[in-house]
Protein backbone atom coordinates (compact mmCIF):
# COMPACT_ATOMS: atom_id res chain seq x y z
CA UNK A 1 0.00 0.00 0.00
CA UNK A 2 1.41 3.66 -0.73
CA UNK A 3 -0.46 6.77 -0.04
CA UNK A 4 1.33 10.06 -1.00
CA UNK A 5 -0.71 13.54 -0.06
CA UNK A 6 0.00 16.30 -3.00
CA UNK A 7 -0.12 19.30 -1.21
CA UNK A 8 -0.62 22.95 -2.75
CA UNK A 9 0.07 25.34 -0.06
CA UNK A 10 -1.06 28.71 -1.71
CA UNK A 11 -4.82 26.71 -2.48
CA UNK A 12 -4.47 24.67 0.93
CA UNK A 13 -4.63 21.99 -1.36
CA UNK A 14 -4.15 18.51 -0.60
CA UNK A 15 -5.04 15.69 -3.46
CA UNK A 16 -3.96 12.19 -2.98
CA UNK A 17 -2.28 9.38 -4.82
CA UNK A 18 -3.60 5.91 -3.84
CA UNK A 19 -1.63 2.81 -5.24
CA UNK A 20 -1.66 -1.02 -4.71
CA UNK A 21 0.23 -3.92 -7.28
CA UNK A 22 0.23 -1.49 -10.30
CA UNK A 23 -3.08 0.16 -9.40
CA UNK A 24 -3.20 3.43 -8.53
CA UNK A 25 -6.44 5.99 -7.77
CA UNK A 26 -5.88 9.91 -7.58
CA UNK A 27 -8.48 11.79 -5.40
CA UNK A 28 -9.38 15.51 -5.98
CA UNK A 29 -6.67 16.12 -8.61
CA UNK A 30 -5.40 19.80 -9.13
CA UNK A 31 -6.37 21.22 -12.93
CA UNK A 32 -2.32 20.77 -13.69
CA UNK A 33 -2.40 16.47 -14.21
CA UNK A 34 1.51 16.02 -14.64
CA UNK A 35 2.53 15.48 -11.41
CA UNK A 36 -0.10 12.37 -11.24
CA UNK A 37 0.82 11.04 -14.50
CA UNK A 38 4.63 11.40 -13.53
CA UNK A 39 4.03 9.84 -10.08
CA UNK A 40 2.19 6.96 -11.66
CA UNK A 41 4.65 6.47 -14.40
CA UNK A 42 7.86 6.38 -11.75
CA UNK A 43 6.12 3.90 -10.06
CA UNK A 44 5.18 1.62 -12.79
CA UNK A 45 1.54 1.86 -11.83
CA UNK A 46 -1.92 2.56 -14.32
CA UNK A 47 -4.66 5.37 -12.75
CA UNK A 48 -7.58 3.14 -12.66
CA UNK A 49 -10.00 6.00 -11.14
CA UNK A 50 -10.22 9.59 -10.15
CA UNK A 51 -12.63 10.10 -7.38
CA UNK A 52 -14.00 13.24 -6.92
CA UNK A 53 -15.36 13.68 -2.98
CA UNK A 54 -17.96 16.77 -4.07
CA UNK A 55 -17.49 19.75 -6.79
CA UNK A 56 -15.17 22.21 -5.24
CA UNK A 57 -15.74 25.68 -5.03
CA UNK A 58 -11.95 26.84 -4.18
CA UNK A 59 -10.21 25.39 -7.38
CA UNK A 60 -10.95 23.63 -10.72
CA UNK A 61 -10.41 20.27 -10.66
CA UNK A 62 -8.01 18.40 -13.06
CA UNK A 63 -10.48 15.06 -13.47
CA UNK A 64 -11.06 15.89 -17.19
CA UNK A 65 -7.92 16.19 -18.05
CA UNK A 66 -6.55 13.29 -16.31
CA UNK A 67 -9.39 11.26 -17.08
CA UNK A 68 -8.72 11.61 -21.10
CA UNK A 69 -4.88 11.09 -20.13
CA UNK A 70 -5.51 7.71 -18.58
CA UNK A 71 -8.88 6.67 -19.79
CA UNK A 72 -10.02 6.52 -15.86
CA UNK A 73 -13.23 6.94 -15.42
CA UNK A 74 -14.28 10.01 -12.94
CA UNK A 75 -16.31 8.83 -9.80
CA UNK A 76 -18.45 10.97 -7.90
CA UNK A 77 -20.86 10.13 -5.30
CA UNK A 78 -24.38 10.11 -4.88
CA UNK A 79 -26.83 12.31 -6.79
CA UNK A 80 -24.22 13.94 -8.63
CA UNK A 81 -25.38 15.40 -12.32
CA UNK A 82 -22.86 16.74 -14.99
CA UNK A 83 -22.07 17.42 -18.38
CA UNK A 84 -19.91 15.04 -18.60
CA UNK A 85 -19.58 11.62 -18.39
CA UNK A 86 -18.68 10.13 -15.03
CA UNK A 87 -19.17 7.03 -12.64
CA UNK A 88 -21.72 8.42 -10.06
CA UNK A 89 -21.60 5.54 -7.02
CA UNK A 90 -23.65 4.05 -4.34
CA UNK A 91 -23.66 4.73 -1.04
CA UNK A 92 -21.61 1.61 0.37
CA UNK A 93 -20.04 0.59 -2.86
CA UNK A 94 -16.77 -0.20 -3.05
CA UNK A 95 -13.83 -0.11 -5.53
CA UNK A 96 -10.84 -2.25 -5.73
CA UNK A 97 -7.22 -0.70 -6.21
CA UNK A 98 -5.17 -3.77 -5.92
CA UNK A 99 -5.26 -5.32 -2.67
CA UNK A 100 -6.58 -2.27 -1.18
CA UNK A 101 -10.43 -1.56 -1.42
CA UNK A 102 -12.15 2.00 -1.16
CA UNK A 103 -16.02 2.13 -0.44
CA UNK A 104 -18.30 5.32 -1.21
CA UNK A 105 -19.78 7.05 2.34
CA UNK A 106 -21.81 9.82 0.85
CA UNK A 107 -21.79 12.88 3.56
CA UNK A 108 -24.19 15.30 2.27
CA UNK A 109 -23.83 18.89 4.01
CA UNK A 110 -21.03 21.04 2.67
CA UNK A 111 -22.29 19.83 -0.53
CA UNK A 112 -25.24 17.74 -1.54
CA UNK A 113 -23.22 15.27 -3.52
CA UNK A 114 -20.36 15.31 -0.41
CA UNK A 115 -18.50 12.07 0.19
CA UNK A 116 -16.13 10.58 1.95
CA UNK A 117 -13.85 7.63 0.61
CA UNK A 118 -12.85 4.85 3.29
CA UNK A 119 -9.60 2.66 1.92
CA UNK A 120 -9.14 -0.51 3.93
CA UNK A 121 -6.27 -2.30 3.79
CA UNK A 122 -5.14 -5.62 1.65
CA UNK A 123 -6.99 -7.28 5.58
CA UNK A 124 -9.98 -5.77 5.00
CA UNK A 125 -8.90 -3.03 8.17
CA UNK A 126 -10.56 0.10 7.76
CA UNK A 127 -6.94 2.42 7.25
CA UNK A 128 -8.19 5.89 6.57
CA UNK A 129 -10.71 8.04 4.93
CA UNK A 130 -10.59 10.89 2.88
CA UNK A 131 -12.93 12.72 4.14
CA UNK A 132 -13.37 16.38 1.03
CA UNK A 133 -14.49 19.26 3.01
CA UNK A 134 -17.03 17.05 4.83
CA UNK A 135 -14.31 16.85 7.68
CA UNK A 136 -10.94 19.21 8.15
CA UNK A 137 -8.53 19.37 10.44
CA UNK A 138 -9.78 21.04 13.61
CA UNK A 139 -12.82 22.36 11.52
CA UNK A 140 -15.61 21.10 9.12
CA UNK A 141 -16.93 21.89 5.83
CA UNK A 142 -18.72 25.08 5.26
CA UNK A 143 -22.95 24.57 4.90
CA UNK A 144 -23.27 28.13 3.12
CA UNK A 145 -22.44 26.94 -0.18
CA UNK A 146 -25.51 25.66 -1.81
CA UNK A 147 -25.27 25.68 -5.44
CA UNK A 148 -27.53 27.77 -7.89
CA UNK A 149 -30.83 25.61 -8.46
CA UNK A 150 -30.58 23.81 -5.40
CA UNK A 151 -34.05 25.16 -2.94
CA UNK A 152 -31.99 24.62 0.45
CA UNK A 153 -31.02 26.84 3.14
CA UNK A 154 -27.45 26.93 4.93
CA UNK A 155 -29.06 25.88 7.92
CA UNK A 156 -30.44 22.48 5.95
CA UNK A 157 -26.82 21.89 4.71
CA UNK A 158 -25.45 22.05 8.71
CA UNK A 159 -28.31 20.10 9.78
CA UNK A 160 -27.27 16.93 7.15
CA UNK A 161 -23.99 17.83 7.62
CA UNK A 162 -24.34 16.93 11.06
CA UNK A 163 -26.29 13.55 10.53
CA UNK A 164 -23.92 12.64 7.61
CA UNK A 165 -20.34 13.03 10.25
CA UNK A 166 -22.43 11.04 13.37
CA UNK A 167 -24.09 8.23 11.37
CA UNK A 168 -21.09 7.27 8.92
CA UNK A 169 -17.75 9.24 10.62
CA UNK A 170 -18.29 8.62 14.47
CA UNK A 171 -19.05 4.35 14.15
CA UNK A 172 -14.87 4.61 12.71
CA UNK A 173 -12.50 3.34 15.18
CA UNK A 174 -10.27 6.20 16.64
CA UNK A 175 -6.84 5.35 14.71
CA UNK A 176 -8.59 5.72 11.19
CA UNK A 177 -6.10 8.08 9.53
CA UNK A 178 -8.48 11.47 8.20
CA UNK A 179 -6.88 13.08 4.90
CA UNK A 180 -8.99 16.08 4.12
CA UNK A 181 -8.95 18.10 0.90
CA UNK A 182 -7.93 21.21 2.25
CA UNK A 183 -5.36 22.48 5.35
CA UNK A 184 -4.80 26.42 7.34
CA UNK A 185 -5.84 29.33 5.15
CA UNK A 186 -8.33 27.67 3.11
CA UNK A 187 -11.95 29.38 2.86
CA UNK A 188 -13.83 26.52 2.64
CA UNK A 189 -14.30 26.34 6.58
CA UNK A 190 -14.36 29.00 8.87
CA UNK A 191 -10.63 28.03 10.95
CA UNK A 192 -8.77 24.84 10.10
CA UNK A 193 -6.07 23.74 12.05
CA UNK A 194 -2.05 23.81 11.47
CA UNK A 195 -1.97 20.05 9.82
CA UNK A 196 -2.97 18.38 7.20
CA UNK A 197 -3.92 15.02 8.41
CA UNK A 198 -5.36 13.50 11.57
CA UNK A 199 -7.69 11.09 13.09
CA UNK A 200 -10.99 10.06 13.88
CA UNK A 201 -9.90 10.00 18.11
CA UNK A 202 -8.09 13.32 17.29
CA UNK A 203 -10.66 14.79 15.92
CA UNK A 204 -13.67 14.02 18.45
CA UNK A 205 -11.45 15.15 21.03
CA UNK A 206 -10.49 18.68 19.74
CA UNK A 207 -12.58 19.62 16.51
CA UNK A 208 -15.07 22.34 17.60
CA UNK A 209 -18.35 20.93 15.91
CA UNK A 210 -17.87 17.36 17.04
CA UNK A 211 -17.67 18.30 20.18
CA UNK A 212 -21.37 19.72 19.95
CA UNK A 213 -23.81 18.20 22.24
CA UNK A 214 -26.48 18.29 19.71
CA UNK A 215 -27.60 19.21 16.46
CA UNK A 216 -28.84 22.35 17.16
CA UNK A 217 -25.61 23.46 18.91
CA UNK A 218 -23.91 21.97 15.83
CA UNK A 219 -25.20 23.68 13.77
CA UNK A 220 -24.91 27.02 15.70
CA UNK A 221 -20.96 26.55 15.82
CA UNK A 222 -20.53 26.21 12.41
CA UNK A 223 -22.83 28.69 11.25
CA UNK A 224 -22.01 31.27 13.38
CA UNK A 225 -19.64 34.18 12.29
CA UNK A 226 -19.34 32.63 8.81
CA UNK A 227 -18.33 34.86 6.17
CA UNK A 228 -19.30 35.35 2.87
CA UNK A 229 -17.41 32.99 0.42
CA UNK A 230 -14.94 34.74 -2.15
CA UNK A 231 -16.53 35.72 -5.29
CA UNK A 232 -14.77 33.17 -7.50
CA UNK A 233 -16.33 30.24 -5.33
CA UNK A 234 -19.65 29.49 -7.41
CA UNK A 235 -18.16 30.03 -11.20
CA UNK A 236 -15.27 27.29 -9.63
CA UNK A 237 -18.06 25.03 -8.51
CA UNK A 238 -19.95 25.23 -11.73
CA UNK A 239 -16.86 24.77 -13.81
CA UNK A 240 -16.26 21.72 -12.81
CA UNK A 241 -20.16 20.71 -12.57
CA UNK A 242 -20.37 21.38 -16.53
CA UNK A 243 -16.57 21.21 -17.71
CA UNK A 244 -13.75 23.58 -18.83
CA UNK A 245 -11.77 23.33 -21.92
CA UNK A 246 -7.96 21.52 -21.88
CA UNK A 247 -5.04 22.74 -19.90
CA UNK A 248 -2.96 22.85 -22.79
CA UNK A 249 -5.42 25.03 -25.00
CA UNK A 250 -5.26 27.27 -21.92
CA UNK A 251 -1.41 27.28 -21.80
CA UNK A 252 -1.31 27.84 -25.78
CA UNK A 253 -3.41 30.78 -26.06
CA UNK A 254 -1.65 32.30 -22.81
CA UNK A 255 2.23 31.63 -23.66
CA UNK A 256 1.89 34.00 -26.71
CA UNK A 257 4.92 36.12 -26.07
CA UNK A 258 4.41 39.84 -26.77
CA UNK A 259 6.83 42.92 -27.79
CA UNK A 260 5.67 46.30 -26.14
CA UNK A 261 3.62 47.29 -29.38
CA UNK A 262 2.12 44.22 -29.56
CA UNK A 263 1.35 44.70 -25.94
CA UNK A 264 -0.22 48.32 -26.49
CA UNK A 265 -2.31 47.51 -29.12
CA UNK A 266 -4.21 45.07 -27.16
CA UNK A 267 -4.76 47.27 -24.51
CA UNK A 268 -8.55 48.13 -24.06
CA UNK A 269 -10.84 49.68 -21.18
CA UNK A 270 -11.89 46.44 -20.71
CA UNK A 271 -8.33 44.61 -20.05
CA UNK A 272 -7.24 43.74 -17.05
CA UNK A 273 -2.77 44.37 -16.99
CA UNK A 274 -1.94 41.49 -14.35
CA UNK A 275 1.97 41.91 -12.89
CA UNK A 276 2.49 38.89 -11.09
CA UNK A 277 6.55 40.20 -10.11
CA UNK A 278 7.06 40.45 -6.04
CA UNK A 279 5.03 43.15 -4.02
CA UNK A 280 8.31 45.24 -3.59
CA UNK A 281 9.82 45.19 -7.10
CA UNK A 282 6.16 46.32 -8.23
CA UNK A 283 5.64 49.58 -6.23
CA UNK A 284 8.99 50.91 -7.75
CA UNK A 285 7.85 51.04 -11.40
CA UNK A 286 4.73 49.65 -13.64
CA UNK A 287 2.39 49.62 -16.36
CA UNK A 288 -0.21 52.57 -15.63
CA UNK A 289 -3.18 50.24 -15.10
CA UNK A 290 -1.39 47.42 -13.63
CA UNK A 291 -2.91 44.80 -10.51
CA UNK A 292 -0.40 43.52 -8.59
CA UNK A 293 -0.94 40.28 -7.15
CA UNK A 294 2.32 38.24 -6.46
CA UNK A 295 2.92 34.98 -6.89
CA UNK A 296 4.74 34.88 -3.61
CA UNK A 297 1.26 35.07 -1.61
CA UNK A 298 -1.76 33.27 -2.21
CA UNK A 299 -1.90 34.38 -5.62
CA UNK A 300 -4.73 32.31 -7.64
CA UNK A 301 -6.95 32.72 -4.57
CA UNK A 302 -6.52 36.56 -4.60
CA UNK A 303 -6.76 36.29 -8.74
CA UNK A 304 -10.16 35.05 -8.40
CA UNK A 305 -11.44 36.81 -5.40
CA UNK A 306 -10.35 40.16 -7.18
CA UNK A 307 -10.50 39.87 -11.11
CA UNK A 308 -13.41 39.60 -13.42
CA UNK A 309 -13.27 36.02 -15.20
CA UNK A 310 -15.11 37.63 -18.26
CA UNK A 311 -12.42 39.76 -19.36
CA UNK A 312 -9.33 39.76 -21.61
CA UNK A 313 -5.98 39.62 -19.81
CA UNK A 314 -2.47 40.92 -20.33
CA UNK A 315 0.36 39.85 -18.02
CA UNK A 316 3.74 40.86 -16.82
CA UNK A 317 5.71 38.66 -15.08
CA UNK A 318 9.47 37.58 -14.13
CA UNK A 319 11.57 36.51 -16.85
CA UNK A 320 10.68 32.52 -16.81
CA UNK A 321 7.54 32.64 -14.65
CA UNK A 322 4.93 33.25 -17.54
CA UNK A 323 3.70 29.24 -17.34
CA UNK A 324 3.51 29.22 -13.60
CA UNK A 325 1.51 31.83 -13.33
CA UNK A 326 -0.85 31.13 -16.47
CA UNK A 327 -1.33 27.39 -14.85
CA UNK A 328 -2.02 28.81 -11.45
CA UNK A 329 -4.48 30.95 -12.90
CA UNK A 330 -6.10 27.89 -14.15
CA UNK A 331 -6.35 26.49 -11.10
CA UNK A 332 -9.69 28.76 -10.27
CA UNK A 333 -10.44 29.35 -13.81
CA UNK A 334 -8.88 31.66 -15.93
CA UNK A 335 -8.79 30.97 -19.73
CA UNK A 336 -8.89 34.31 -21.35
CA UNK A 337 -5.02 34.93 -20.59
CA UNK A 338 -3.93 36.56 -23.93
CA UNK A 339 -0.35 36.69 -23.65
CA UNK A 340 2.56 38.46 -22.02
CA UNK A 341 4.76 40.93 -21.76
CA UNK A 342 8.20 39.81 -23.47
CA UNK A 343 11.14 41.28 -21.59
CA UNK A 344 8.63 41.69 -18.45
CA UNK A 345 8.56 45.38 -17.31
CA UNK A 346 12.00 46.43 -18.09
CA UNK A 347 11.44 46.14 -21.62
CA UNK A 348 8.59 48.34 -21.19
CA UNK A 349 10.94 51.24 -19.48
CA UNK A 350 13.22 50.92 -21.94
CA UNK A 351 10.75 51.00 -24.57
CA UNK A 352 10.20 54.83 -23.18
CA UNK A 353 6.95 54.10 -21.96
CA UNK A 354 4.93 55.97 -19.46
CA UNK A 355 5.56 54.41 -16.06
CA UNK A 356 3.43 54.54 -12.22
CA UNK A 357 4.75 53.98 -9.27
CA UNK A 358 3.73 53.69 -5.56
CA UNK A 359 5.10 55.89 -2.83
CA UNK A 360 6.28 53.29 0.40
CA UNK A 361 6.96 54.52 3.30
CA UNK A 362 8.04 53.30 6.62
CA UNK A 363 5.51 53.46 9.81
CA UNK A 364 7.07 56.03 11.59
CA UNK A 365 6.82 57.90 8.94
CA UNK A 366 3.64 57.42 9.16
CA UNK A 367 3.01 58.23 13.16
CA UNK A 368 4.96 61.46 12.30
CA UNK A 369 3.19 62.51 9.91
CA UNK A 370 -0.94 61.86 11.94
CA UNK A 371 -0.17 64.28 14.39
CA UNK A 372 -0.01 67.20 11.88
CA UNK A 373 -2.00 66.25 8.66
CA UNK A 374 -6.02 66.79 8.69
CA UNK A 375 -6.60 65.14 5.50
CA UNK A 376 -4.89 62.24 6.58
CA UNK A 377 -6.35 58.94 6.17
CA UNK A 378 -5.69 55.40 7.45
CA UNK A 379 -6.87 52.48 4.46
CA UNK A 380 -6.80 49.35 6.75
CA UNK A 381 -7.34 46.45 4.11
CA UNK A 382 -6.89 43.68 6.98
CA UNK A 383 -10.73 41.09 7.47
CA UNK A 384 -12.81 42.46 9.34
CA UNK A 385 -11.71 40.48 12.50
CA UNK A 386 -8.26 41.67 11.90
CA UNK A 387 -9.05 44.75 12.38
CA UNK A 388 -11.36 44.55 15.44
CA UNK A 389 -8.49 42.65 17.30
CA UNK A 390 -6.20 45.91 16.98
CA UNK A 391 -6.08 49.07 14.57
CA UNK A 392 -5.37 52.59 14.59
CA UNK A 393 -7.84 55.20 16.04
CA UNK A 394 -9.53 56.19 13.38
CA UNK A 395 -8.63 54.50 10.31
CA UNK A 396 -10.97 52.69 7.63
CA UNK A 397 -11.76 49.29 7.44
CA UNK A 398 -11.78 48.81 3.43
CA UNK A 399 -11.23 44.86 3.04
CA UNK A 400 -9.40 43.40 0.25
CA UNK A 401 -12.26 41.60 -0.49
CA UNK A 402 -14.70 44.21 -1.14
CA UNK A 403 -12.42 46.32 -3.06
CA UNK A 404 -14.08 45.30 -6.15
CA UNK A 405 -16.82 47.62 -5.27
CA UNK A 406 -16.61 51.11 -5.92
CA UNK A 407 -19.02 51.47 -3.44
CA UNK A 408 -16.50 50.38 -0.83
CA UNK A 409 -14.49 53.38 -1.80
CA UNK A 410 -17.06 56.37 -2.16
CA UNK A 411 -15.34 58.10 0.50
CA UNK A 412 -12.13 58.27 -0.34
CA UNK A 413 -11.18 61.56 -2.50
CA UNK A 414 -8.20 62.16 -4.46
CA UNK A 415 -7.39 65.33 -2.28
CA UNK A 416 -6.56 63.30 0.63
CA UNK A 417 -3.23 61.95 1.74
CA UNK A 418 -4.35 58.53 1.94
CA UNK A 419 -1.79 55.94 4.16
CA UNK A 420 -2.86 51.91 2.91
CA UNK A 421 -1.68 48.71 5.16
CA UNK A 422 -2.27 44.88 5.79
CA UNK A 423 -0.45 42.98 7.95
CA UNK A 424 2.99 42.75 6.24
CA UNK A 425 2.44 44.68 3.11
CA UNK A 426 1.71 41.90 0.27
CA UNK A 427 -2.68 42.86 0.64
CA UNK A 428 -1.65 46.68 0.31
CA UNK A 429 0.47 46.89 -2.64
CA UNK A 430 -2.14 44.55 -4.45
CA UNK A 431 -4.98 47.44 -2.73
CA UNK A 432 -2.89 50.82 -4.16
CA UNK A 433 -3.02 49.11 -7.82
CA UNK A 434 -6.47 48.98 -7.33
CA UNK A 435 -7.12 52.35 -5.67
CA UNK A 436 -5.26 53.10 -8.90
CA UNK A 437 -6.51 51.58 -11.30
CA UNK A 438 -9.46 53.77 -10.12
CA UNK A 439 -8.34 57.14 -9.94
CA UNK A 440 -6.86 57.52 -6.53
CA UNK A 441 -3.49 58.47 -6.97
CA UNK A 442 -2.56 60.31 -3.98
CA UNK A 443 -1.36 56.96 -1.84
CA UNK A 444 1.24 56.00 0.14
CA UNK A 445 2.07 52.22 1.08
CA UNK A 446 2.70 50.96 4.42
CA UNK A 447 6.02 48.74 4.56
CA UNK A 448 5.51 45.67 6.50
CA UNK A 449 1.92 46.82 7.32
CA UNK A 450 0.54 46.60 10.86
CA UNK A 451 3.37 44.49 11.89
CA UNK A 452 5.88 47.28 12.13
CA UNK A 453 2.46 49.65 12.97
CA UNK A 454 1.92 48.07 16.14
CA UNK A 455 5.66 48.51 17.01
CA UNK A 456 5.63 52.40 17.33
CA UNK A 457 5.59 54.28 20.70
CA UNK A 458 3.35 57.31 19.30
CA UNK A 459 0.55 54.42 17.93
CA UNK A 460 -2.85 54.79 19.45
CA UNK A 461 -4.07 51.37 18.56
CA UNK A 462 -7.99 50.50 19.55
CA UNK A 463 -9.72 47.62 19.76
CA UNK A 464 -13.54 46.53 18.66
CA UNK A 465 -14.72 44.61 21.50
CA UNK A 466 -18.22 44.09 20.37
CA UNK A 467 -16.86 42.29 17.87
CA UNK A 468 -14.48 40.21 19.58
CA UNK A 469 -16.84 38.85 22.19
Amino acid sequence: MFIQQLYTGCLSEAAYYIESNGEAAVIDPLRDIDEYLQLANSRKASIKYIFETHFHADFVSGHLDLSTATGAPIVYGPGTNTKFPVLVAKDGEKFSIGNLTIEVLHTPGHTLESTCYLLKDEHGKDHCIFTGDTLFVGDVGRPDLAQKGEEITMNDLASMLYDSIHAKLFPLADDVIVYPAHGPGSSCGKNLGPNTQSTIGEEKQTNYALKAENKQAFIEAVTDGITAPPQYFPINALINKEGYESLDAVLKQGMTALSVEEFKKLITDDTIILDTRRADEFTLGFIPGSISIGLEGRFAEWAGSLLPFDLPILLVTDPGKEKETIIRMARVGFSKVQGYLEGSFEAWKKADEFIDLIIDVEADELMMDIPFDDRLVVVDVRKPAEYADGHLKNAVNIPLNDMTDPASMVNLEEDQNIYVHCAAGYRSVIASSMLKRQGIHNLRNIVGGWGKIKEQERAEIVKETSVLN
